[in-house]
């Protein structure tokens, strides 16, 4: 399947994570990173963790709700399950080595100006980037 770009979708999804991400900073003072409430879950006591379960249960159910309103998601392609946990693991490493995942850096820490956010989204892209030329170019 080929991905298709929709910009009013593209602008809309934006618009929705720039408002979540600034509610949970304005009522819970709490950053929008996704690893780092993915860890207070597993590791918070009782209101702490409540709140961050509830955040993931809405990341996770998401979607169901936008195809239960008649919203097309895409099919599923998933790799063999050993490359899923060399890459969680990966995941897991790159997101405690840069103190945060994308979704902390690239969202809410790029709107705070943080320096240390910066170097990570720069150093996210020129991954990426790199990642794409070797699987499209140079890997056949």
């Amino acid at each position: 399947m080929i991905a298709t770009y929709d910009p009013i979708t593209a602008l809309l999804g934006g618009a929705l994570i720039g408002l979540a991400a600034t509610m949970l900073l304005l009522f819970n003072g709490r950053v929008a990173g996704v690893a780092g409430i993915m860890d207070g879950a597993i590791a918070a006591p009782g209101p702490e963790r409540d709140w961050r379960t509830a955040f993931l249960v809405g990341l996770i159910f998401a979607p169901v709700i936008f195809a239960f309103f008649g919203g097309t998601l895409p099919k599923p392609v998933l790799p063999p399950l050993p490359e899923v946990v060399i890459a969680g693991l990966l995941v897991g490493v790159g997101t405690t080595l840069g103190n945060g995942c994308t979704s902390g850096h690239g969202v809410c820490g790029l709107a705070r100006l943080s320096p240390r956010s910066f170097a990570a989204v720069g150093t996210f892209v020129a991954a990426a980037v790199a990642t794409v030329f070797l699987v499209r170019h140079a890997g056949g």
